[in-house]
């Protein structure tokens, strides 16, 4: 293949996701030249996670940005809330963590993501390529030294200190590496939809679970962001049915008036997400590590894999600037961040499985009036035990913080 261009860089991030553009803009700020690939040509896509939990705006705070996030929209939310059956639940409360922002922010991921790309053009060293898609790893004697992109302009070559995948569940980076992957399994996929919100809809964000359904409205202030969980590999059989038979569903679930399935007028405009949870047992090959879902694909189950990713973020910058600055680090620097985003990582996911298992799966296959878990009605009747998800969900395990000093 005859390549157009060829870039060299010390840190080249395959992904502008989360994880990719938190890496970057921390290396950048650290006085590392960093270049991030982003497939697309904006970040503009519907349905992404859009949560940022209070351990994500502590490190937003820490690096003295965070009015300047806060400033664009979003909505707070204090509590996280279900009905199961006929009961309503309060089953995380946020108001206790100890961090400068004690709620989590909904705001649509495009805007964080373009906030971050904004912050990070103002340093030197710090530089997005736009449309670059990642087809294959450049391998040379057992090592990744770079990446061969697609580009609208033909093909570009990039060579680096680090590799870095951070381009999701479907990594291409880790699958042409070769990394080998533990599956765990998920019994639901989700199909993801809008309908408009009106004045007298509820406030809060909830879901509702209730015999072989579940259903999750999150307030986007104009609209609702709904999700419609269903059994693994069913949505076909969903769209065998109708259009019709799904908002009959939707009708009998949501928590506004009937009239506003009508929104629904195709299935283009119901979106599939297919529910992966997994984890590299290496995340690293010299040369190469990755992070985020590249390296540990995350249930939708408590909204947490964003959060895990920027935490993958920011210990990869806090261990490895000093390496990269020098130049390429050792397979030793990038065995650190697995040891210390692994353990996290292990126990999100074990608590994450166990709740598909013991309450998705369960409600997903019931044909009669579900009833709260005895868990959930002792976390509803005793406010200090809602402290307890609200750290798991809002702070997670071993929250990182920003060690780096700025260039």
């Amino acid at each position: 293949m005859a390549y157009v261009n060829k870039v060299s860089t010390r840190c080249c991030i395959a992904g502008g996701g989360p994880a990719g553009m938190m890496l970057g803009f921390l290396l950048a700020r650290a006085g590392v030249d960093v270049v991030v690939l982003e497939k697309h040509a904006d970040f503009l896509r519907d349905f992404r996670g859009d949560t940022i939990h209070p351990s994500t705006l502590e490190v937003i705070h820490e690096l003295g940005l965070l009015d300047q996030l806060l400033a664009l929209p979003h909505q707070k939310v204090y509590e996280l809330r279900a009905q199961v059956g006929k009961t309503a639940l309060t089953l995380a409360d946020f108001s206790h963590l100890p961090t400068r922002c004690n709620f989590v922010a909904f705001m649509p991921q495009w805007d964080f993501l373009n906030f971050l790309a904004r912050h990070g053009a103002g340093y030197a060293s710090f530089h997005l390529i736009m449309e670059a898609e990642v087809t294959e790893v450049i391998e040379e004697n057992g090592n990744i030294a770079g990446v061969q992109v697609k580009t609208p302009a033909g093909a570009l070559e990039v060579r680096a200190d680090l590799i870095v995948a951070a381009d999701g569940r479907t990594s291409v980076v880790r699958a042409r590496a070769g990394l080998p992957v533990k599956e765990f399994g998920a019994p639901m996929d989700v199909l993801w939809f809008r309908l408009s919100r009106s004045p007298g809809d509820p406030a809060q964000t909830m879901g509702r679970f209730d015999t072989g359904t579940i259903f999750i409205a999150i307030n986007r202030g104009g609209y609702w962001q709904c999700g419609y969980v269903i059994p693994k590999g069913q949505f076909d059989e969903i769209r065998r049915r109708g259009l019709e038979s799904f908002r009959d569903k939707v009708m009998q679930m949501a928590p506004f008036k009937e009239a506003r399935v009508g929104e629904l007028k195709s299935w283009e405009e119901v979106k599939l997400l297919t529910v992966r949870v997994d984890r590299l047992l290496h995340w690293f090959r010299p040369g190469l590590l990755c992070i985020g879902d590249a390296a540990h694909a995350m249930s939708p189950v408590g909204g947490v894999g964003i959060n895990l990713a920027i935490q993958d973020a920011v210990a990869a910058a806090n261990l490895l600037s000093e390496a990269l600055r020098r130049g390429r680090p050792t397979t030793e620097d990038l065995q650190r961040v697995q040891k210390r985003r692994e353990f996290p990582t292990r126990v999100t996911q074990w608590l994450q499985v166990a709740v598909q298992r013991r309450v998705i799966a369960r409600v997903l296959g019931e044909q009669r009036p579900v009833n709260p878990p005895l868990v959930l009605r002792l976390i509803n009747s005793m406010a200090f035990l809602r402290r307890i998800p609200a750290r798991l969900i809002g702070l997670g395990i071993r929250p990182e913080h920003v060690r780096l000093p700025k260039a």
